[in-house]
């Protein structure tokens, strides 16, 4: 797809000027992978090579022994702005982000009010320049209070700035209105995103239908639910010869729907959530489980080696961390009243680095390239290392080990799937719009 003119918002700031001297620079897409300097003027990449010198107004920064990859970009973030800012709001969501190595992001629209007219929408890209530490971008409703009724005016939304469509947290649930959403793209533009479910089939489930609910008595929802509608709305889309994305695909089911439908020609791009790669229906057994509990559901041991695998083909396009902060006291109720969702924007790569690129499961240039590959499904422009390319760059230590939550989180919610794991693979700094994160204890200075 090619990439369109779209302006995602932040605070911004002077463009950086810096010079990143001995880090290893790892860059999949442009074929990077050895020891360099990064000369970085006015926001722009103007040098790669071996002793770059740094002209005097430019600060120094010592990598060595750091990784220099493209920054990560996540289409499926919960900013819960307007309406729950008590859970994360636009400045302390996109300070994750950039805690977790991210240049750009792409909030959902299920607020209070949902984001389904130009005016929420303009608001919204008013606060985003005034307190997004990292580039920010707005989907819109595809119906009016995604009651899954109405469509929203698409073509005034795109006018807007809006960054895509979706209903997040709800399925289309009404064939014909999706069809005419898919006809309508055609006249509005922007890519529609669906998260997929039949309520019908998930009913009151609050887990993966399997052994451990069983087990545990729990009320489960069954992998059909999601790949029923996936093949369903994969027809449609092929049809129309209309272009899709889907939201976090757990099941092995969704993968094989998926596979099928590319195979048959239907434009159709899918992401995997770091906790769907990483963790398993089996940590609902613990006495923490409700920090398990999202939707779509953490599945069986087979889902998870499925999703892995079509990772490694190229069958999942991108990783997003479908980010949903909720309030500490919701989450801590019982697990089956519990809210669902799980953060994740400042726990991503490390989570990816320990399960997958350690034990040899994944290899690491597959991580950085789905990592960074979230804006190819709406079209905007890929992160890259490389000489006139904006400067959008992560430093990471991956030798480094922390402990998930023992010094806090930069988001203001703690609802973290990994937290009270060991993560080997630490964020130091992140270069988006100018410095958007510097770890306290990584300084800049002259060498």
């Amino acid at each position: 797809m090619s990439t369109r003119e779209l302006h995602l918002d932040s605070r911004g700031g002077p463009g950086a000027d810096l010079l990143i001297r001995g880090a290893h620079v790892f860059d999949p897409r442009e074929g990077l992978d050895a020891r360099a300097d990064i000369l970085v003027r006015g926001g722009s990449i103007t040098e790669i090579g071996d002793d770059l010198e740094a002209p005097g107004e430019v600060e120094t920064l010592d990598a060595e022994g750091l990784h220099a990859f493209p920054a990560f970009v996540d289409p499926h973030v919960h900013l819960r702005t307007p309406g729950r800012e008590d859970e994360e709001d636009i400045e302390t969501g996109t300070r994750a982000a950039a805690a977790g190595g991210y240049c750009q992001i792409l909030a959902m629209p299920n607020t209070d009010p949902v984001v389904d007219s130009a005016s929420v929408l303009q608001s919204l890209r008013e606060r985003a320049r005034e307190e997004a530490r990292v580039p920010t971008g707005f989907t819109a409703a595809i119906t009016r209070g995604q009651a899954g009724q109405q469509l929203t005016e698409m073509a005034e939304l795109m006018d807007a700035g809006a960054a895509g469509f979706t209903d997040d947290g709800l399925p289309v649930r009404d064939a014909g209105v999706l069809r005419q959403a898919l006809q309508y793209q055609r006249l509005a533009g922007g890519t529609i995103a669906l998260h997929e479910e039949d309520p019908a089939l998930s009913g009151a489930g609050m887990m993966h239908e399997g052994a451990v609910s069983a087990l545990l008595g729990l009320a489960g929802i069954p992998a059909i639910s999601e790949s029923t509608m996936i093949q369903r709305d994969c027809a449609i889309a092929g049809f129309e010869d209309a272009r899709l994305h889907l939201q976090h695909l757990s099941a092995r089911e969704s993968v094989a729907a998926v596979e099928q439908a590319k195979q048959a020609g239907v434009q159709v791009t899918c992401e995997v959530t770091p906790h769907h790669l990483c963790l398993t229906d089996e940590a609902v057994r613990s006495l923490d489980a409700s920090r398990f509990k999202m939707n779509p559901p953490l599945r069986s041991g087979a889902d998870r080696r499925a999703l892995i695998e079509a990772l490694r083909a190229g069958t999942i396009d991108c990783i997003a961390t479908d980010h949903a902060p909720h309030a500490r006291e919701e989450k801590e109720q019982p697990f089956e009243v519990a809210p669902m969702g799980v953060t994740g924007l400042e726990t991503s790569f490390a989570a990816l680095h320990t399960h997958l690129v350690m034990p040899g499961v994944v290899p690491l240039a597959v991580i950085v390239e789905r990592l960074t590959a979230g804006t190819e499904p709406f079209g905007l422009a890929v992160p890259r290392i490389a000489r006139g390319a904006r400067a959008e760059v992560v430093l990471v230590d991956l030798a480094a080990e922390w402990d998930v939550g023992e010094a806090g989180y930069e988001s203001r919610s703690s609802n973290n799937a990994f937290a009270g794991q060991t993560l080997t693979g630490r964020v130091r700094m992140t270069v988006a719009d100018g410095v958007a994160y510097r770890e306290r204890s990584f300084a800049i200075g002259a060498v």
